[in-house]
C-alpha cells in the first residue's frame, strides 16, 4: 500500500529544500503518514511491558501544532490523531526535521528540531523498586526509547531483520550476507525494489517475511511483492502486494510500467527455469542503470521436474544455462565474428555476473568497454613458433 505522499516525503526528505516543498502538503496527512512509518518501525526495538502513550506535537510552517498519539507496549503500537493532558512522555518536533529523520538519509542525530520531556515527579517518591510511580517511570522511558528509536531507520544487519520477520533467506538459505554485500550500498537511497514470490502459498495472510525484511532494510524504499495469489491483506505503507503469473511477459511488461522502475529485482518465484528466463527477459528492461537482478534457488536448475537439466550443464534452457550466457554476453565485444553477431538488450546491459550458491546477482549498465585490439592474433600465438620453442604441458 504506497500512497503517493510517501512517494513525495521520501523525496522531500533527501531534498536541500525539503521545507520549502513540504509546504505544498496537506500538513496533517504528513504528520499522519511519518507516524504510522514510526509506529511499524517500533516493533524493531524493545519496548515497554505495559501501555504508554507518547504525545508527539508537531510544528508546521504556517504556525500551529498538529498533535498525534502513538501507544506502544505488548499490544502492540497505534498512531493516531488526539492530545492528551499531562502525557508521561512528551515529543515535540519541527515539521521539517520529523520528515528528515523518518525518511531521509541516515545521519548522526544533530538535535535541531526535537525536543523530548517526561512527566515531572508528582512532588517527593519514594524511591523503591515496586513504587508505582517509579514502575510507570520506567516503562515510559522504555517507550521513550523505542519510539524515539524508530523516528530513524533501522541499523542493524540483514540478517537480524531476516531472524526477526522469519525469512528464509537465513538459516532455510544463507543468502543474507550476499545481499548485504551487494545491495548495501542501495540502503540510504529512495530505491523501489521488486520481489517475486511472497510465500505462504494459498492462505491470504501467510508469507510476506522476506518483503517485510526488504521494507525495513530499506527505510527509504517501496517494496513491492508479486505471487499468483491474492496476497493483498499483507500490504502496509510502503509495502504493497501485486497478484500475477511471472510466467506471462506481457503481464510483467505492465507490472514494471505502472511500479517501475526498479532499482532492485529479485526472482524468488516459482523457481521453474522457463518462468526465471522469462521474467529476466521481461523485467530486465525495467531494472535501472546501477541496480541489480538477483535470482535465488539456483538448484532446481539441475532437477528435470522444474525444468531444469542435470546432465547437461550448459543448456540455456535451464536457469544456470542462461547465466552462463550472460557471461559470453558479457564478453561480445571480443568474439572473433563480433562483427556478424548482433548483441541482445542483456549482451548490451549486463556489466556484472556475481555467483554464489544457490544464488547469482546480475548488475545493470551500459556494456561499452572496448574489446580487446582488432590487430592481435585470435589464433593460437605459438602454433607459429618452431616446434622446439612451443610450450606443451607433459
Amino acid at each position: 500500500m504506497t500512497d503517493p505522499i510517501v512517494r513525495r516525503l521520501i523525496a522531500a526528505a533527501g531534498a536541500p529544500d525539503a521545507g520549502a516543498l513540504l509546504m505544498a502538503e496537506e500538513p496533517d496527512a504528513v504528520v499522519a503518514t511519518a507516524l504510522a512509518e514510526v509506529a511499524g518501525r517500533t516493533i524493531l526495538h524493545p519496548g515497554p511491558e505495559m501501555p504508554v502513550t507518547v504525545l508527539f506535537e508537531v510544528g508546521v510552517p504556517a504556525g500551529g501544532q498538529v498533535p498525534y498519539l502513538l501507544t506502544v507496549g505488548p499490544d502492540g503500537p497505534r498512531a493516531r490523531a488526539g492530545r492528551i493532558d499531562d502525557p508521561w512522555v512528551h515529543v515535540r518536533y519541527d515539521l521539517t526535521a520529523l520528515v528528515r529523520d523518518v525518511f531521509g538519509p541516515t545521519g548522526p542525530w544533530t538535535g535541531s528540531g526535537r525536543d523530548v520531556t517526561m512527566k515531572d515527579e508528582p512532588g517527593p517518591v519514594e524511591y523503591k523498586p515496586d513504587d508505582p510511580w517509579m514502575v510507570q517511570r520506567d516503562e515510559a522511558t522504555r517507550a521513550a526509547h523505542q519510539v524515539l528509536a524508530a523516528c530513524g531507520p533501522y541499523r542493524g544487519d540483514l540478517t537480524a531483520l531476516a531472524l526477526r520477520f522469519g525469512s528464509d533467506k537465513w538459516g532455510g538459505h544463507w543468502y543474507t550476507p550476499h545481499y548485504e554485500r551487494h545491495l548495501g550500498d542501495f540502503r540510504d537511497q529512495p530505491v523501489t525494489v521488486l520481489e517475486i514470490g511472497i510465500g505462504g502459498y494459498h492462505e491470504p495472510d501467510a508469507g510476506g517475511a522476506s518483503l517485510r525484511m526488504w521494507k525495513h532494510y530499506f527505510g527509504r524504499g517501496l517494496v513491492y511483492g508479486l505471487d499468483v495469489y491474492d496476497k493483498s491483506v499483507l500490504d502496509e505503507p510502503r509495502l504493497t502486494t501485486v497478484r500475477g503469473d511471472q510466467a506471462d511477459p506481457d503481464f510483467l511488461d505492465d507490472l514494471a510500467r505502472r511500479y517501475g522502475p526498479f532499482d532492485i529485482v529479485i526472482d524468488d518465484g516459482s523457481h521453474v527455469s522457463s518462468h526465471v528466463i522469462t521474467a529476466f527477459h521481461a523485467l530486465f528492461p525495467h531494472v535501472r542503470p546501477g541496480g541489480m537482478y538477483v535470482v535465488e534457488d539456483l538448484h532446481t536448475s539441475y532437477w528435470p521436474e522444474w525444468g531444469g537439466n542435470g546432465t547437461d550443464l550448459a543448456d540455456p534452457a535451464t536457469s544456470v544455462g542462461f547465466l552462463k550466457t550472460l557471461v559470453d554476453g558479457l564478453h561480445h565485444r571480443d568474439r572473433i565474428h563480433e562483427h556478424t553477431y548482433h548483441p541482445s538488450y542483456a549482451d548490451r546491459h549486463v556489466t556484472g555476473l556475481h555467483l554464489y550458491h544457490n544464488l547469482a546477482f546480475v548488475e545493470k549498465g551500459r556494456n561499452t568497454e572496448q574489446a580487446n585490439a582488432v590487430w592481435r592474433p585470435r589464433h593460437d600465438p605459438m602454433a607459429d613458433l618452431p616446434a622446439p620453442h612451443r610450450v606443451t604441458e607433459e
